[in-house]
Parts: structure tokens; sequence; C-alpha cells
């Protein structure tokens, strides 16, 4: 298979033995040794090879997670915490062998201070069963990354999603965590205030960190309100360049949009057959109002304009709830409609975020190269932020076709870079974007990134080979 990445030396055989025998003494049945199980906490989602842990403990509370990292830590065997295994550039592969840790049982809403806007909860429970809480109290967590995610697992990535462009990532949402570091101690970042000025900030130190630190056992997050008025829409553009244009000219005149998604043709075509949308063709955007009546009324009217300025046009309006509901819920398979395109296929999904400003240059050079190389490639993107995603699918037998895949992917982030841009927006580094960390940050910033890892992780136990090479 052309791409591949070759498995890591594994932890000491006897050490690993020694571990699973202490492990299986302290969980009993709680902790799985059997092959379908441990490749199912390997790497699920992309082109990456499945490489299993060896042995799953499922947690159920921040001790569970202590004696885990305990007995590892005893036995320098590496730990890798799993929320639902949505991630996707191989955080939760484990490339040195070691322990996963399941969190699908710490899934506890611990409290919700609805006069404060903020909640503590377990790394364990999703965005969609937090929101069915939030809902009759009239609050919501608005990071959507399209996923039913865990909420542990969308921090430790820095996930963000279709509403970031007016909520923010989760480094904006997430106000203060507990972890169990490599010594088994457990650090908390900071209280529910929202704002301090003591000491360093730990939280956005973990908050991005891939398990690479420590392991998240709880959360505090920020709540918002349930707006008045939501309005959806979809919006048809004779070209990709005119529907980025028409985000740009949104973004730099003030219109608070709570979501722009982009659609090229090809995935407007996926989503018709998967979702049966019936519509045009066309680059599209996908659009999100929030706000009271009057607000929503005139930020929708102003971005008509401007849409009808680049030959947009005109909206299709979805104000029944269900009717929402249908169409973000077809912006959220996005992948699923994709790999109907050409069965068989793999799919892998590859993102980049750049200056608002560089936004339809990159997307319409992206294109270009998609052409040029023959590959099938939709385009969607959360692009009220400069980020997009491309879903390659590729026949992994075909060397020819995964170096041509390889090689664009490399071209895509090397445009991001160039352009001052990041060569991952929202999917994390993982193992599959390692190699341009360098490149985007340089290495000083890297010899800083070692450094910290050294001091609260010396055995590098921690999710070891994720992000960077701690010996370069």
């Amino acid at each position: 298979m052309a791409i591949a990445q070759a498995r890591a030396a594994p932890v000491d055989k006897q050490a690993a033995e020694a571990a699973i025998a202490e492990l299986a003494a302290a969980f009993g049945n709680r902790l799985v040794t059997s092959l379908a199980v441990r490749q199912q906490h390997g790497n699920t989602t992309t082109w990456l090879p499945n490489e299993p842990p060896d042995g799953v403990v499922f947690a159920q509370n921040t001790g569970d997670v202590q004696t885990v990292v305990r007995i590892c830590a005893k036995h320098h065997v590496p730990i890798i915490p799993f929320g639902t295994g949505t991630s996707l550039e191989g955080h939760v592969n484990a490339p040195f062998g070691g322990v996963s840790i399941d969190f699908k049982d710490m899934n506890r809403i611990v409290a919700v201070h609805a006069e404060d806007l903020d909640c503590v909860i377990e790394p364990g429970v999703t965005r969609k069963q937090l929101n069915e809480h939030l809902r009759d109290q009239g609050l919501f967590f608005p990071i959507d990354p399209g996923a039913d995610a865990s909420l542990g697992g969308m921090a430790a990535t820095r996930a963000s999603g279709t509403n970031a462009v007016r909520y923010g990532t989760m480094k904006d949402n997430v106000i203060a965590l507990k972890a169990v570091m490599a010594n088994g101690e457990v650090m908390t970042t900071a209280r529910r205030a929202r704002k301090s000025s003591a000491g360093y900030d730990l939280t956005r130190l973990m908050v991005g960190s891939e398990g690479t630190l420590g392991i998240i056992t709880e959360l505090t997050l920020k709540l918002h309100g349930i707006p008045e008025a939501i309005a959806s829409a979809v919006c048809p553009f004779p070209s990709v360049e005119a529907a980025c244009n028409a985000t740009i000219m949104a973004i730099q005149t003030g219109i608070p949009v709570a979501s722009i998604e982009l659609l090229d043709e090809l995935q407007v075509k996926a989503s018709n057959a998967y979702a049966k949308l019936g519509l045009k063709e066309v680059p599209t955007l996908f659009l999100e109002f929030h706000g009271t009546e009057s607000s929503v009324a005139e930020q929708a009217r102003r971005f008509a304009d401007i849409a009808a300025d680049v030959g947009g046009g005109p909206f299709d309006w979805a104000t029944k709830p269900e009717d929402r509901t249908r169409l973000w819920q077809a912006r959220h398979d996005a992948y699923w409609a994709v790999i109907q395109l050409r069965p068989g296929a793999k799919g892998f999904a590859t993102d980049v975020c750049v200056p608002i400003s560089r936004l339809a240059e990159c997307v319409g050079e992206t294109k270009r190269d998609i052409e040029s190389m023959g590959l099938i490639a939709p385009i969607v993107g959360h692009v009220g932020d400069g980020n997009f995603h491309v879903s390659v699918l590729i026949d992994m037998d075909d060397a020819a076709e995964c170096a041509a895949a390889r090689r664009f992917v490399e071209r895509l982030a090397e445009r991001a870079l160039a352009m001052d841009g990041t060569c991952t927006g929202e999917h994390g580094v993982g193992q599959g974007k390692m190699k341009y960390l360098p490149a985007e940050h340089g290495e000083p910033a890297i010899a800083a990134m070692r450094a910290i890892k050294t001091a609260l992780d010396p055995a590098n136990i921690m999710n070891p080979g994720k992000i960077f090479a701690m010996n370069p």
C-alpha cells in the first residue's frame, strides 16, 4: 500500500504482559484483550493503518484512570485515551502498543449552572447527549464537529465545526478541566470564574494536546442561551470562487452569521443522492442565522445582497425545525455521502485553514490540483473562518493513485502554510500531520513543545507517537 506508516517498535513484551496482568487483577472484565475490541480502538476512520493497543480498559471514574496510569507508568507502557473514535488523524492508534482507556462509561453530567451559563461534565459525554439534557433549560453547547463526538475527545483535539464562525472552537469554550497526569496525580487547571490572571493558562495547554500531556477526566464548559430565532438557508453560486468571495465579504462587513458551510458541486451531487436533497448541483453555501426575529431577518437580507453582487442566489429557506435538521444532517453526513460516489474506494478527509482573505485563492488552486491529478475529491468547508475539508476517494491497491493522493495532501498543506495558514484547522495533528508541524511552527516552537512534554511526561507514556517525534 503506497500510503502507509510503519508501526513503531512495540513496548517490551514482558512489560506489556505484566501491565495487562495487573490491570486484569484491578479491573476484571472491564479489561478487554480480544483482537476485535482492540482493533476497534485503533484508528478506524481514515487511511492510516490500524494499530491496536494491547488491551482496553473501560474506566468508570477518575480513580480508575489514575489506577491505569500508575500501573502503566510502573511498567513504562503507553496509554491512549479513547472517546468515540471519530478523530481523523490517527489520534487513537497505538503505534508503540499499550493500553487504551475507553471513556464511554464516564458519561455523567455532573452539574449545570444555568445562572452562570456553564456546566461540568465527564469526558465521555457526547455533544448530542449534553444538548438533549440542556434543551429544557433553554441552553445549548454550540461546538458541533458533525460527528457525535465525545466532549473529552473534542477538547483533546481542539475541535470546532459548523458554528465556530460565531461561537469559536473548543479552546474558547472550555473554562477549566481536570486531567490525570503521567505520575497519576489529578491536575485542576482553573476554577469556574470566566476570567483569571492567576498563573499559566494550563487549560489551553491541555486543550489540543491530544492526550500527550495528560488524560482529561472532567470538563467545565461555557453554555449559551438557545437563540430566540434561527433561520437556515441554501444559496447556490456560479463558482466556488464566487461562494468564497461572498463569504469573505460577509465576514469583513461584520454579519454575525452562525454558520457558513461550503459544498462544491461534487459534494452537492453526493449529498443529493445520499440525503435526497434535490439541490441544484452547483457550488452552494448552507447558512444559519441566530438572534432575534428582527436581527435574523436583517442578517439574511444583508447576506442576500452580497450573494447577488457575485451572481449567487436565490435563497432557499428552511424555516421549519424539521427542515433545518434535515439540511444540517445532510451536511454532517457529507463523508458518508462522499464514499457512495465510488463504491469500493477508501475515503480519507484532510483539512486546512487560511486567513479569510486568502480563502477563495486557496480553494480555487485546490480545485485545479484535484482536476489536474485526476482525483475524485469533493470539498466542504466551515468557510466562515477560512477552514475547508477535502475528502479524497482512492483505490488503496493502486500505487500510482495512492502516490497522487499523498502528493495532493502535501501540496494542500504546503499551499495553506504559504498563505500564512495552518496544516490543520480542526482535525488535529495525530500521526497524519506530524511532518508538517516543523514548517508551520519552526524548530524553536517544536523544541518548546518537546520540553513541555518531557517535563510533564518524562517516560513518554502519554499517547506517544503523536504531534511530534520526541527524538527528531
